[in-house]
């Protein structure tokens, strides 16, 4: 993020030598200080950025050195890209307050980067910015994004007090203005409020201007142009040097927009050829410099010329306080363009032509691709783009790279076989599968050397086009995976990873993840968790640390899948350890604060499990991955439903429905299966069935582990329908799908399906009264799910478990574990077996740390064996000792001894 078009957009406008002082609206903009957002919205010509340079001139001068900043960015309408417009946000702060953003520079790396999350990053570092800062958006009506207003909206709604916002522009901005209206949150300065009075118009036409007009010719002109600022210019310049101004001002008459075209004409025709020229070719910047109007121009002196420019007040405008960068006044710029195009219109893409070469030789890719698509060169646009593909792809800069692609004639992409596979990336990247196959068929047959057609292809990235075959391998993977054909997947995966190098981290990292994938949506997950954990350390390699917290995620899925619920909270602690100590920091923290949450709800630490998911939410509302804002929903129904708030968990689970979003993992959870088994909590036994219904359900479905959640569901709701209306033949339905699906997932390895089918086939055989049955279905359950910890599984499902374990209970031998759970059915939130001894009861985590500070392993030896970091272990063990009232690790494991904790030490 360098290079003069940066700097250029970072610089706020220089004040102008000869400006008309406007105290009633610096007064006004310095009175909103206690307003969110200052809006400056007015047509083109009414000084708004003349306006604001002024004012924040005399704002940075009234205050102390160091005590106020201004972060400045000039827009343009490439900055619709929303990667591209948060970078250049984040860039504009970071040159007041070096350093801040670079946490959310690193979340935009991210694969689809969510705006709250950087925004959150962003704001967390200007909360601790000491002095008062105003952030300036000019021209902000170049901005039609929707995601880009909608994370404006959250900006706004976050800003710290000591950080303002102000938005210059054309039109309104689609930002909440009613209700910051409303709040007293929004200064509005318009245009009525911009125009000259006939006070500043007279002061403006002859004291800064130099122009002997009577009060008559200065109210004549104020009337006429209505005060409007760019008008009363123009006319200013073009009265210069004349004799006869009264004849003139009479001459033209209203604030009609033909008086621009009227009164530049008039400029221009005033000027020596040699400007005349001067203005006309380089009217096609957006900034200009010396140099730059040199390549454009084929002359020298462009430096020279945009200084005298400047000192005839001829509508440019500084960009730096050392005036080597100027743009024109739009207005003006417009108006050059059009007489550039009626009078040269052969020409103009040859210097659109220049201005390109000299972009690419400057380094500033962008504006070079820009003046190639706008002088026609289509050849050299497609030059430039076809290497930049892969920054921009990590930079996550693909609107930039779709709309430079979609600029480009279908005829190149025929012959250029890399830039084909842009285009493929671009629409896999949204989900648009049409069209696909069709251009992998176009690359792919450039890969034949044998080719008769082989002198035809262009190729500008041959290192790209050494990873075609990988590429498209790997997309065909990608695509078969979309469309559920899970055999297909596996075929073209498993090919791209035959084709990919063994130090190519990236090339393996991607088709080993999706043929896990597809491995997952079997239901095989030894296979898949095995090939994540190598495209992990594939992806590590290569550098992409944000997809490994991604891939965190579904492996710890996977593991809890397979009943592995400590291996899964190690995933996580990891995962967060890596975020929190990364500098800069990267994307997921948020993520893995909801999958610890997740498993201290089903470990009944409640408290502990809230605290996650307000830490996920604090780094910017439930900031992370696309999926982190309903996995946040779906994890805190779950503490509601713990906690008997069932009609709030069922509004939170709607809520995480609407916010689904759907990738490449299958969806072995339905959000629409967790709202049905709450809807039977609730007695809502039917709402579930018609849910059942509209997914086609039934007990005699054949068993995939793409279903098997929603199947167990069913069971659930049927097995309170037969409490409500006594079927004993839907009954007996039920248990035999409960056995089915149990050896299913007994032979899939999927302990975790496999404790919750044998709870509902516990309290199925209890409700038939076969007493033995449901205490061994029972005593299964209990044996595989007591060393991991599970014990909301258990107590959620109220009465009926409670009288299942307590017949347990008194046939003696099911120790500490059975006891446990009946006091967290009584109500009891203190689940540990020091209960009794214990004011503050040792976490799951805790007593995991607190059995191995019994043996002969050290603090790095604990921390590995816990797949966590030293420092978390150091937080445990001081907690342990704290709660035990230790002071040494010796004396904790005697108490703990004295407890029941752990072994007794001999």
């Amino acid at each position: 993020m360098s290079g003069p078009l940066l700097e250029t957009k970072l610089l706020a406008p220089r004040r102008r030598r000869t400006l008309v002082s406007r105290p009633r609206l610096s007064e006004r903009l310095s009175r909103g200080g206690e307003s969110a957002l200052t809006l400056v919205s007015a047509p083109a010509g009414f000084g708004k950025t003349t306006l604001l340079t002024e004012w924040l001139a005399e704002w940075m001068a009234a205050a102390p050195a160091g005590e106020r900043s201004v972060a400045w960015l000039s827009l343009d309408e490439r900055d619709n890209d929303p990667a591209l417009f948060w970078r250049y946000l984040v860039a504009a702060f970071d040159r007041v307050a070096p350093g801040v953003g670079s946490n959310a520079l690193t979340l935009l790396q991210s694969p689809r980067p969510a705006a709250d999350a950087v925004l959150a990053a962003l704001l967390n570092d200007l909360g601790a910015i000491a002095n008062d800062v105003v952030l300036v958006l000019d021209d902000f009506h170049l901005i039609g994004e929707r995601e880009v207003h909608d994370g404006m909206a959250f900006l706004l709604e976050h800003l710290p007090a000591h950080v303002r916002l102000v938005i210059a522009g054309r039109a309104d901005p689609a930002l909440p203005l009613a209700r910051l209206r409303g709040r007293g949150q929004l200064l509005e300065v318009r245009a009525a409020e911009l125009r000259f009075t006939a006070e500043e118009a007279a002061t403006y036409l002859t004291d800064a201007m130099g122009l002997a007009l009577t009060a008559r010719d200065v109210a004549a002109l104020e009337e006429r142009t209505e005060g409007w600022i760019a008008a009363l210019q123009l006319a200013a310049l073009s009265m210069q040097g004349r004799d006869d101004v009264a004849g003139f001002i009479a001459t033209f008459a209203g604030d009609d927009r033909y008086i621009v075209d009227y009164l530049v004409e008039e400029v221009l025709q005033r000027q020596p050829d040699s400007v005349r020229t001067f203005l006309l070719q380089t009217s096609i910047l957006s900034r200009l410099s010396g140099p730059l109007c040199d390549a454009v121009t084929g002359q020298d002196g462009g430096r020279a010329m945009l200084e005298a420019l400047d000192r005839g007040n001829l509508f440019l405008v500084p960009l730096d306080d050392r005036r080597r960068w100027y743009r024109y006044h739009h207005l003006f710029a417009d108006v050059l363009q059009a007489y550039l195009l009626d009078e040269q219109p052969h020409g103009i893409g040859e210097l659109h032509r220049r201005a390109s070469d000299w972009y690419e030789e400057h380094g500033e890719l962008s504006e070079a691709v820009h003046h190639a698509l706008a002088g026609g060169d289509f050849e050299r646009a497609a030059d430039l783009v076809e290497p930049a593909i892969p920054e921009l792809r990590r930079n996550r800069q693909e609107a930039t790279l779709r709309s430079w692609l979609e600029a480009l004639p279908d005829e190149l992409f025929r012959v250029r076989p890399v830039l084909t596979m842009g285009v493929v990336a671009s629409l896999m990247t949204r989900g648009d599968l049409e069209g696909v196959e069709e251009r992998l068929r176009q690359a792919e047959q450039w890969l034949d050397p044998a080719s008769d057609r082989a002198a035809e292809m262009v190729v500008v990235d041959e290192a790209e086009f050494r990873t075609l075959p990988n590429a498209i391998a790997m997309y065909r993977a990608g695509i078969a995976l979309v469309r559920g054909d899970v055999a297909g997947t596996m075929t073209h995966a498993g090919h791209a990873l035959d084709l990919a190098g063994e130090d190519d981290g990236l090339a393996r990292g991607a088709p080993a993840a999706l043929l896990g994938l597809a491995y997952w949506t079997c239901g095989d997950l030894e296979a898949s968790s095995r090939l994540y954990v190598d495209a992990m350390a594939s992806l590590e390699r290569a550098g992409h640390h944000s997809d490994v917290l991604g891939c965190s995620i579904a492996l710890a899925d996977m593991r809890l899948a397979q009943g592995r619920l400590r291996e899964a909270m190690s995933i996580f602690e990891r995962g967060l350890q890596r975020a929190e100590q990364s500098r800069p920091g990267i994307r997921g923290a948020a993520d893995m604060h909801v999958g610890l949450s997740q498993l201290l709800r089903e470990r009944h630490e409640l408290d502990a499990a809230r605290q996650h998911l307000q830490a996920s939410s604090e780094l910017g509302e439930h900031a992370g991955l696309p999926q982190n804002r309903y996995r946040w929903q779906t994890a805190m129904a779950g503490i509601l439903e713990a906690e008997g708030d069932l009609d709030g968990a069922v509004a939170l689970l709607d809520e995480a429905e609407r916010r689904y979003v759907g990738d490449f993992s299958p969806d072995v959870r339905p959000v629409a299966a967790l709202r049905a088994r709450v809807l039977v909590r609730q007695g809502r036994w039917a709402d579930a069935l018609e849910w059942a219904g509209e997914r086609g359900l039934s007990v005699d479905d054949e068993l995939t582990y793409l279903h098997e959640f929603e199947h167990v569901t069913l069971a659930r709701a049927l097995l309170t329908r037969y409490s409500a209306e006594r079927d004993e033949r839907s009954l007996h339905e039920v248990t035999a799908l409960l056995e089915r699906l149990g050896q299913a997932a007994v032979d899939g390895g999927r302990t975790g399906s496999l404790i919750d089918v044998l709870v509902v086939d516990a309290l199925a055989q209890q409700a038939l009264g076969a007493v033995s049955a449901a205490q061994a279905s029972l005593r299964r359950a209990l044996s595989h799910a007591e060393s991991e910890g599970y014990v909301r599984i258990f107590v959620d499902e109220g009465p009926p478990m409670a009288a299942l374990l307590k017949a347990l209970a008194k046939d003696g031998g099911t120790g500490s574990y059975v006891r446990r759970l009946l006091a967290a059915l009584d109500g009891n939130a203190v689940i540990s077996p020091v209960s009794q001894a214990l004011i503050h009861p040792l976490s799951a985590r805790e007593l995991d740390v607190l059995r191995l500070l019994g043996t002969d392993l050290d603090g790095p030896d604990i921390a590995r064996r816990l797949f966590v970091s030293l420092n978390t272990v150091r937080t445990h063990t001081k907690n342990i000792y704290a709660k035990l009232g230790v002071n040494n690790r010796r004396a904790a494991v005697r108490r703990a001894a004295e407890l029941d904790l752990v072994a007794r030490p001999r």
